[in-house]
């Protein structure tokens, strides 16, 4: 097929969501445009600059290495060649106020042992029979939700009763929570699963017991990206450009022209209107339903599928010198009681006596970490819909004083500009109100209430952590999977009308962009 021929698909956001579905199309041979508000890829996959170099401030790890193994296969590369994943034998360690301490590992007999260690045989018991049940979890929910581009609810029944002993955990108002008080005799390793829920954003407390798997897919292995998790987005980025990607990074869209009810060009912000066949929003679905896109997209989603929201977090990103506490890669330091860590951000408050999670992004196993290191530390928060954000001395004083608390000080503390806040991420990624996971997990539906790739909209499709399949970076990667099976799907089984009136280009002497007409001639 002809250049001229070729479809236009304009991705927006590069995100891990819209660099996979940028990169699939772009070897499918479409010509693909990628735009981004933020100079850099990777969406909340970000740095902030200190002492000691770009230290990360989204997520941290990396698990289901498969998902992007598949990403870059069946673009025709090996990620191996590109960027270095190196597994961590340790998953975390993790602290209680009461001294105790526990390390997991990606061996599950170590983690076992450990366990036995910590609780007694009774302890070691209890999580060898929850790991077996998150693995038959993991397993019913693998093919038929997270690799499926649409989950139906039949298909995971007829997949839950090929597992004996699976229904009564999928119950309705079966709790994660619920699920881990009758299989813990030990409260404090429900509090350590039940963190699990608040991985896509969620309360152990009003998520569904199915959450569980998440520990199986963590167990399964954890990977840390050698230079930072920024650069398995940078990776993915070079992977899409090398297929033809004309990536556009500081430049951001700000409407979705709309044409006899389809999508048809893509309005930038300096002006400009990209023609588009195709249209892969890898941004928050709220701010298509809040009219962010233009009014002709709010349509595009129903608002049960971006509503209530999920948690927001304060997070902290420097570098300094540790004293006290013997950290690994991941650390978490648990509060006393996490009823009350729940209730405060359920009544939209951060919580008083929270649990913090600390990524210590220069140690790993095999690795002597320097005088200055780099930290990420995050305390769940409620989205804006629960009210204005702390502000940052308080926040500072819940976070180092609760982390002095439990051995563990930094010199010199963090600047202000360290703190990420759900105020700051709601700017930086509009429509969401803060909320860095989209929907909120809560009920046993909220998964099929979730957006799937393709919209209401003829030629608009979704990417990222606010579509199906969910939150975290290998679900997004696989939301960008779907979304471009989606347009392949839909491209071979339509005749596409060829616009030939208007001239294309990205710029004045390229082939799909025309200069931008008023807003209010465009619908």
């Amino acid at each position: 097929m002809g250049s001229a021929a070729r479809e236009r698909a304009v991705v927006i956001g590069a995100g891990v969501g819209g660099l996979a579905a940028a990169a699939r199309l772009a070897r499918a041979g479409l010509a693909v445009t990628l735009l981004d508000r933020h100079p850099w890829p990777g969406g909340k996959m970000r740095t902030l600059p200190s002492p000691a170099g770009p230290v990360d401030a989204g997520p941290t790890v990396v698990t289901m290495k498969p998902v992007f193994e598949a990403l870059f296969a069946d673009c025709g590369a090996r990620i191996d060649d590109h960027v270095s994943l190196v597994p961590e034998p340790l998953l975390a360690r993790h602290y209680w106020p009461d001294g105790a301490t526990l390390d997991l590992f990606a061996d599950p007999e170590a983690s076992a042992a450990a366990v036995r260690g910590f609780g007694g045989a009774r302890a070691e018991a209890d999580f060898r029979a929850f790991s077996a049940t998150a693995g038959r979890l993991y397993r019913a929910f693998d093919a038929p939700m997270m690799q499926a581009p649409q989950p139906r609810l039949g298909r995971l029944v007829l997949s839950a009763l090929s597992r004996p002993g699976l229904l009564p955990v999928l119950l309705p108002g079966r709790s994660l929570a619920g699920l881990l008080a009758g299989r813990f005799a030990d409260a404090r390793l429900a509090q350590l699963f039940g963190r699990y829920a608040t991985y896509v954003g969620g309360s152990p407390y009003l998520s569904p017991a199915v959450l569980g798997l998440i520990w199986h897919s963590e167990a399964r292995g954890v990977w840390r990206v050698e230079g930072g998790m920024h650069r398995l987005a940078a990776t993915m980025l070079a992977l899409a450009e090398s297929l033809g990607v004309e990536a556009e990074l500081g430049t951001g869209a700000e409407k979705i022209e709309l044409r006899d009810g389809r999508v048809a060009a893509v309005h930038t912000a300096d002006g400009r209107r990209v023609l588009a066949d195709r249209v892969v929003f890898n941004g928050d679905p709220r701010a298509l339903a809040e009219g962010l896109l233009g009014q002709g997209a709010r349509a595009a989603v129903a608002r049960r599928a971006t509503e209530p929201r999920s948690q927001s977090a304060y997070v902290w990103a420097f570098a300094s010198t540790p004293q006290g506490r013997e950290l690994a890669h991941h650390t978490v330091f648990f509060g006393a009681d996490p009823k009350t860590e729940f209730e405060a951000l359920a009544a939209g408050r951060p919580p008083e006596d929270p649990t913090l999670y600390l990524c210590a992004e220069d140690r790993g196993s095999g690795r002597t970490p320097p005088a200055i290191e780099r930290f990420e530390i995050i305390m769940n928060g409620p989205p804006l819909t629960g009210g204005p954000p702390e502000e940052e001395s308080r926040c500072r004083t819940r976070v180092f004083d609760t982390l002095a608390a439990r051995g563990l000080s930094f010199a010199p503390a963090p600047p202000p500009a360290a703190l990420t806040d759900p105020g700051r991420f709601a700017a930086l990624f509009p429509g969401s109100a803060g909320s860095l996971y989209g929907l909120s997990p809560h009920g046993l539906m909220a998964p099929f209430a979730r957006p799937g790739a393709r919209t209401r909209i003829k030629g608009l499709y979704l990417a990222g952590g606010g579509a199906h399949p969910g939150a975290g970076i290998p679900m997004a990667t696989l939301s960008g999977r779907h979304a471009a099976e989606a347009i392949l799907e839909d491209r071979a089984s339509t005749s596409m009308f060829r616009r030939t009136d208007t001239p294309g280009g990205i710029s004045t002497a390229s082939r799909t962009t025309a200069p931008a007409r008023s807003r209010s001639s465009a619908s």
